[in-house]
C-alpha cells in the first residue's frame, strides 16, 4: 500500500529543518499530504501567580516553523498544526494520540541535553502510535532515503512488520541488503535461518525489490554495533528494524536492543512495533 498522509515533528531545534526537507521529499516522492506537527517542551510563563500560555519563545518558535513549513512544501499537500503544550507527559501522550492517523511518522534522534523534546517521546511513539516511525540522526545529511536499504531480520513478528513497512520506501532500483542477525546455535538453528533469510528476500522479490541476503557472525560486538557497521560498510541510507520485540535477537531484553538504537544510530532508521 503506498504512503498517503505523513507526519513530521517539528520544534525549535536546529533538527528540525532536516526532518522537514526528509519528509517534504519523501511525500513529493510518494504524492503523499505532509502534515508538520509543532511540539515541544516549554513551561508556562508566570506573572506572579498567574501562569500565561503560551510563553513567548514558545510562540515565536512557532511562528518560524510554520513559516519554514510552507516554504518547504510549496506545491505539496500539507497542513501545519500546533500542539499547543508544553508539559513533558502532555507532549507525549497528544503527540502519540495524533500520530496514530497517519501512514509514516518521521521523527528525529534526541541528544542528551535536548530541551525542548521529552526524554521518551521516540520510543513511546515507537511503542504506543501503532504506526511505522522514521526516525533521522542528530548527525549527518540525507537527502534522501531507500536508494541502499538494509532490511534486518529476526524471523519475529516486528521484524515481519519492520519488512513490511521499509518496502514502501524503497527506491527504484535500490541496492537492498537482508541482514540475518539471529545467532546461530546450531547446525540445525543455522539451516532453519538460512532457509528464513532465503524466504525474506524472496518476499522482497515478489515486490520487485532486488536483494542480497547476508548473516551476521557475530562474535564479541554487539548485535546493534554490528548492523550500525554493516550500514556504515555498505553506505545504508536507510535501516528497517522490528522495534521493542525482543523475540530473534538472544543478545538483548525485550527493547533493550531498541533503545541502544535510538542512542547510538547513524542512519535513517525506520522502527516498527
Amino acid at each position: 500500500m503506498p504512503l498517503c498522509n505523513l507526519l513530521v515533528h517539528l520544534d525549535g531545534g536546529e533538527r528540525s529543518a532536516a526532518r522537514l526537507r526528509l519528509a517534504a521529499d519523501i511525500a513529493r516522492a510518494q504524492g503523499a499530504k505532509l502534515t508538520g506537527l509543532f511540539a515541544q517542551v516549554a513551561p508556562a510563563h508566570q506573572i506572579g501567580l498567574v501562569a500565561e500560555w503560551p510563553p513567548h519563545d514558545y510562540a515565536e518558535a512557532a511562528r518560524a516553523s510554520r513559516a519554514a513549513f510552507t516554504a518547504a512544501t510549496a506545491g505539496l499537500d500539507a497542513e501545519w498544526q500546533d500542539l499547543n503544550r508544553g508539559d513533558e507527559g502532555e507532549v507525549v501522550k497528544l503527540a502519540t494520540d495524533f500520530s496514530r492517523h497517519f501512514d509514516l511518522i518521521v521523527l528525529g534522534q534526541r541528544r542528551s541535553d535536548d530541551p525542548l523534546t521529552p526524554p521518551d517521546f521516540a520510543e513511546q511513539l515507537i511503542i504506543n502510535s501503532g504506526r511505522p516511525v522514521l526516525v533521522l540522526p542528530f548527525a549527518g545529511t540525507f537527502a534522501q532515503v531507500g536508494t541502499r536499504p538494509i532490511f534486518a531480520w529476526s524471523d519475529s513478528r516486528s521484524s515481519a512488520r519492520g519488512f513490511y513497512d521499509g518496502m514502501n520506501l524503497v527506491a527504484p532500483g535500490a541496492a537492498a541488503l537482508v541482514v540475518g542477525l539471529s545467532k546461530p546455535e546450531d547446525a540445525q538453528g543455522f539451516a532453519y535461518q538460512k532457509e528464513s533469510l532465503r524466504l525474506a528476500v524472496a518476499q522482497l522479490a515478489a515486490h520487485k525489490i532486488s536483494a542480497l541476503p547476508e548473516q551476521l557472525a557475530l562474535s564479541e560486538i554487539g548485535l546493534m554495533d554490528a548492523l550500525l557497521n554493516r550500514a556504515v560498510d555498505h553506505g545504508a541510507d536507510l535501516l528497517a528494524i522490528g522495534a521493542f520485540g525482543g523475540g530473534g535477537y538472544p543478545l538483548f531484553s525485550r527493547g533493550s536492543g531498541s533503545r541502544y538504537m535510538l542512542k547510538h544510530m547513524t542512519v535513517p532508521v525506520l522502527f516498527s512495533h
